[in-house]
């Protein structure tokens, strides 16, 4: 690395900025929450479904849900007013590394714990088919512990998603075809073209509440600050009438960077419980398949700096940047990350980028090798902490004059150099 080092040695990090964005930020107060759940469960279309005796199936995936064992929790407490035994099935396809340890780890990251929910948590990769899909005639497989349940509620977030459009997305019935599939489920859609995933989901969505004793769900849309701006308790019948009008409503609330370019972009960390591909390209740009989906900014080199957390090393998404520091790689585990690529066939998202050994020389690297900068001497850099949290972020000097001319960008410093300790990354 001794020669890369001195190639780039002399390329100026820009000067940064911390600035602001302003979205709307409408939401439910935290301490209306858990009567929310409750209500929109009450209507007897919905609740007046469980009776007294009934073994009651929730659904729990791994994406990151603000206020999520809370509304986890309410759900439980809601099934045990009405007399019925529930339980917390972890339905998420691949993730944990295509197990059931890993996948409980997941939920108990969230707080989704048997001492937290009051009542068992079941997490397994075993499945049973429940049918053939409606028009394709293929097998779809439903999580074997779920379909011990007398009725399932679907617990998810509404939002676009990272790799297909269409009039279901990441929400409920989502929830169905791939997170109660499990891997076996997951792979089965995902092995077939692309082009028509958004038509799968839909499709094996329908075979699972034609088959198995769904009852309904409940649905969230997050603001563009990740805090909880819509519940909506849904029948199976309105999972197909509204849930689509979510989904175009949660194009509306999320946030998204306020510039157009960038030069480079600097995302702190990655990681599963930020976005099934480690950062949500609606944000960054880099979608898995942009022949199907665009959106997010337009960056011309992305660099990735480390792990978070809860991902246990599962690095997906490492491959849609440039850039990485040996920290992250260090971090990375094969037997998490490459388990979901061979479910879901993406395998270039666990593809190696440039690995540098400390933040300092990514940086470097990254600003040294963008031909089609408009000026090289003003370098346009955004440095973001993940795709979940972009109302507090830096931008450098070039991107300044962009920023003054926007009301919804606030200015919270001067230029300033960003701090590298003796080790040359960031703190």
């Amino acid at each position: 690395m001794e020669t890369i080092t001195d190639l780039i040695k002399d390329v100026p990090v820009p000067k940064m900025v911390k600035i602001r964005e302003v979205f709307d930020d409408t939401h439910i107060p935290e301490d209306k929450i858990v009567e929310t759940v409750q209500n929109e469960l009450s209507r007897e279309a919905l609740g007046g479904q469980i009776k007294p005796g009934m073994r009651i199936a929730i659904t729990c995936g791994s994406r990151g849900i603000n206020h999520y064992a809370m509304m986890a929790r309410a759900i439980v407490d809601f099934v045990k007013s009405k007399g019925a035994e529930p339980y917390i099935v972890a339905a998420m396809g691949s993730h944990g590394g295509a197990t059931a340890e890993g996948q409980t780890q997941i939920l108990k990251d969230y707080g989704i714990t048997e001492e937290n929910m009051g009542c068992p948590i079941k997490s397994s990769m075993e499945t049973v088919q429940v049918g053939l899909s409606g028009i394709r005639k293929q097998p779809v497989f439903v999580d074997k512990n779920a379909m011990e349940a007398d009725g399932i509620i679907l617990f998810n977030r509404i939002k676009p998603h990272t790799s297909f459009r269409g009039r279901y997305e990441s929400g409920l019935m989502k929830m169905m075809a791939i997170g109660l599939g499990k891997q076996h489920g997951a792979e089965s859609i995902h092995h077939q073209s692309p082009a028509i995933m958004h038509e799968l989901v839909e499709e094996y969505g329908r075979t699972i509440m034609e088959h198995c004793p769904i009852l309904g769900g409940i649905a969230i849309i997050e603001n563009a600050y990740d805090e909880t701006y819509l519940i909506r308790g849904l029948t199976t019948d309105e999972i197909i009438t509204e849930e689509p009008k979510l989904r175009d409503l949660s194009y509306k609330t999320i946030a998204h960077l306020l510039f157009d370019k960038c030069d480079v972009l600097v995302v702190d960390k990655i990681g599963k419980n930020i976005s099934g591909d480690g950062m949500d390209p609606n944000i960054s740009g880099r979608f898995v398949q942009p022949k199907y989906c665009s959106g997010g900014i337009n960056a011309e080199k992305v660099v990735i700096l480390d792990l978070t957390d809860e991902t246990h090393g599962n690095a997906q998404g490492i491959g849609l940047a440039e850039v990485t520091t040996r920290r992250l790689f260090n971090k990375m585990k094969l037997e998490m990350t490459y388990p979901t690529g061979v479910t879901n066939t993406f395998l270039h998202l666990m593809k190696i980028p440039m690995i540098m050994d400390n933040d300092r020389e990514a940086l470097q690297l990254a600003l040294c090798c963008c031909p089609d900068a408009e000026d090289q001497n003003n370098m346009k850099m955004i440095r973001i902490p993940d795709t979940m949290h972009i109302e507090y972020i830096e931008i450098s000097e070039g991107l300044l004059p962009l920023a003054k001319e926007n009301p919804n960008i606030e200015i919270l410093s001067e230029p300033y150099d960003l701090p590298f300790d003796e080790e040359g990354n960031l703190f």
